[in-house]
């Protein structure tokens, strides 16, 4: 009888510890954060998109400890945590170019784009290691003028190592306000020691296009046009620059797209635009392998004259395009050195509260079928270093054998 009694009070207390942990695990399943943290935060549109199914307690949770437990208060900025979270997911697919910017960096991407912002002038990129590179100095910027190249590894922005530092990261860093500085480590490839470059930041103000006029070594008078950019003003600017090239009618055209970090893809269609009749620009190439091609889309006005296209190291996506379809189509030869290579295309949109997103969703293939991601860069048809050495460690400034070599061609 005793036995029984104490085999039933046993299952007795094993039904109510049941019944209090189900009960416990229903309770927290869907605990209302506003219950446990400061109550001036309040969350709206909460529910994920219907075919995804994931448990958001984690991080609610999660949410809940670091603002009830962490030392400094003051440190728990609700919008910081948040766009830290969405920067998280982001970056968690592995891509260097896909980023959600917060308000100040899109502010600070717009502004670039715009041609004008405050820093040193270095456009930024990821090397196949996905480290931090210079992808070119911005002409006649403090990057340029302290002899910061294209390729450069970055190691530190100040005290900071970039390592897994994402671009926004590295573009907040590395601007500022006009007259203050900063302190990057480089290192080049090639050498043993790493440089130390400290440059003061300045407005910078980019011209898309410059145009200048040359005879080559038989009298010809070529245009040279430099291509910088493709941001907002390079459409307009470009116009200026062709006529005043048709109202000068020159023998021939070198087409300078060095240190050109690129831009937008439709601003590549239209510079080709402008030497090609017809026929395929570019192939964007989507997540299901389906291909859509970018077309000539306007009368050019510069289809007859002969043309030289000089790339080097700090060429990269729109410029690559506009390089690769040029000679892809037999338009021109390039002459420098193998290009950036980077051959993805992304979609930049604005979100709420001033943010936004850029995200990588295709890859461009030039018109014959080649992806610069395989072969890192396109290849120059004929190699030419960017400078001339004079002695031991130096080069002579006053010469460009990339060019030299572009106007021989066209002789």
């Amino acid at each position: 009888m005793k036995e029984q009694i104490r085999r039933i009070n046993i299952k007795n207390i094993l039904i109510l510890i049941l019944v209090f942990l189900l009960g416990w695990q229903l309770g927290h399943r869907n605990l209302p954060v506003e219950d446990k943290i400061d109550s001036n935060v309040r969350f709206v549109n909460q529910k994920p998109p219907k075919e995804i199914e994931i448990d958001f307690k984690l991080f609610w949770d999660t949410w809940d400890l670091v603002s009830r437990l962490y030392l400094d208060k003051s440190a728990i900025d609700p919008n910081k945590l948040f766009y830290g979270a969405i920067s998280g997911m982001v970056s968690a697919i592995g891509d260097p170019y896909t980023v959600f910017l917060p308000p100040e960096q899109q502010k600070s991407s717009k502004e670039e784009l715009n041609g004008s912002f405050e820093g040193v002038g270095i456009q930024l990129g990821f090397n196949k290691e996905k480290r931090l590179v210079v992808v070119a100095p911005l002409s006649g910027t403090p990057a340029e003028k302290v002899g910061i190249k294209p390729q450069d590894l970055i190691v530190k922005i100040d005290d900071k190592d970039t390592t897994s530092m994402t671009l926004p990261e590295a573009v907040k860093l590395i601007r500022g306000p006009k007259g203050t500085q900063v302190t990057l480590e480089i290192f080049r490839e090639g050498e043993e020691e790493a440089r130390i470059f400290t440059l003061t930041r300045d407005t910078i103000v980019v011209k898309s296009v410059e145009v200048s006029f040359q005879n080559s070594k038989t009298g010809k008078e070529v245009a040279i046009i430099k291509l910088s950019r493709f941001g907002e003003r390079t459409k307009e600017e470009w116009e200026k620059a062709v006529s005043d090239i048709i109202s000068r009618n020159p023998q021939g055209l070198v087409l300078d797209v060095r240190n050109n970090p690129g831009g937008f893809l439709e601003g590549a269609v239209f510079i080709a635009s402008e030497f090609l009749e017809s026929g395929d620009v570019v192939i964007q190439e989507n997540a299901k392998k389906e291909q859509s091609p970018f077309k000539v889309n306007r009368t050019g006005r510069l289809l007859d004259k002969p043309m030289v296209v000089v790339i080097n190291k700090g060429s990269a996506s729109a410029s690559e395009i506009v390089a690769g379809a040029l000679r892809d189509r037999g338009r021109a030869k390039l002459v420098g050195e193998k290009s950036f290579g980077k051959g993805t295309i992304q979609e930049a949109q604005d979100l709420p509260g001033g943010t936004g997103i850029h995200i990588t969703v295709a890859k461009w293939l030039t018109p014959n079928g080649s992806w610069v991601n395989d072969t890192q860069g396109l290849e120059a048809d004929v190699k030419i270093e960017s400078s001339t050495k004079i002695e031991e460690d130096k080069v002579d400034s006053t010469k460009d054998p990339q060019l030299d070599k572009a106007l021989e061609l066209l002789d």
